[in-house]
């Protein structure tokens, strides 16, 4: 999973991030709410784990726009020093899904990750098998059937099928799919996702007939839509491009920039 980590104080970032990484999960570091928010517009996160500096309005504010703007599944969960009812009942008031205290406890915080992410997305957790229309699929033998028909994909074709398959209605940015099939930030603009989807379009016969588009979403990245059904598949939409912001003092109304993430 794709984890975004809001932490002002560069030991515990450091230590968060040690810890997610050593749970499988890819994480984006930032020390600053407004880079978060522009970053947050231009790509997709599968959780957030947000500073809680002095109670800071920028941090709630930020957590608070994205809730009310569509962004109701997506996990955030706070990490503070403070450790006080009334910031724990903040932040709860604010839409998180969960308050620790720092230093973390690298087992019990990762293990708390994983709940908060086990109950966002239960098709990404399921055992082995997971069935999708006239698709299955079998994680222990990396194999993909069509109607019965097993389908020969590259390892690489698989983790990008299984990645669509269990994320079906919802964007996910060209950074977001490179870093979870690929297992590297995306630094550079390359064909290499383009390429490797049209193929993977061909050889499962992604189309209508048999029930889902995959599609591409301008600036964005890819949308695997299911037609025979709710077309979103009960995911949440993209974080929208004005996911408001501010720093002590100044007020940011929005953002009008979006920062890939790096």
């Amino acid at each position: 999973m794709r984890i975004a980590i809001l932490q002002r104080d560069l030991a515990q970032r450091n230590l968060i991030e040690t810890t997610l990484t050593g749970c499988g999960h890819t994480c984006v570091p930032f020390d600053d709410c407004l880079m978060l928010a522009n970053a947050l517009a231009a790509t997709a996160v599968d959780l957030l784990v947000l500073d809680w500096y002095g109670a800071l309005p920028s941090d709630v504010e930020l957590l608070t726009t994205l809730r009310a703007r569509g962004g109701v599944t997506i996990p955030a969960l706070f990490a503070s020093a403070d450790r006080s009812d009334e910031s724990v009942l903040r932040a709860f008031s604010a839409g998180a899904d969960d308050y620790v205290s720092l230093p973390v406890s690298p087992a019990v915080f990762g293990a708390r990750v994983n709940a908060l992410l086990r109950r966002a997305f239960p098709d990404r957790y399921r055992p082995a098998q997971l069935d999708a229309g006239p698709y299955h699929f079998d994680a222990q033998r990396q194999m993909v059937t069509l109607h019965g028909r097993q389908v020969l994909l590259s390892g690489t074709q698989y983790r990008l099928a299984s990645l669509f398959f269990g994320n079906v209605g919802r964007v996910l940015s060209r950074d977001h799919i490179y870093a979870a099939v690929w297992g590297r930030e995306l630094h550079t603009m390359t064909r290499t996702i383009d390429s490797h989807v049209s193929r993977l379009r061909t050889v499962l016969e992604i189309d209508v007939p048999n029930g889902f588009r995959l599609q591409p979403v301008y600036k964005n990245g890819y949308r695997l839509l299911r037609l025979d059904g709710d077309p979103q598949g009960g995911s949440h939409p993209p974080v929208p491009a004005d996911v408001g912001c501010h720093r002590p003092q100044r007020r940011v109304a929005g953002v009008r920039r979006s920062r890939r993430l790096a």
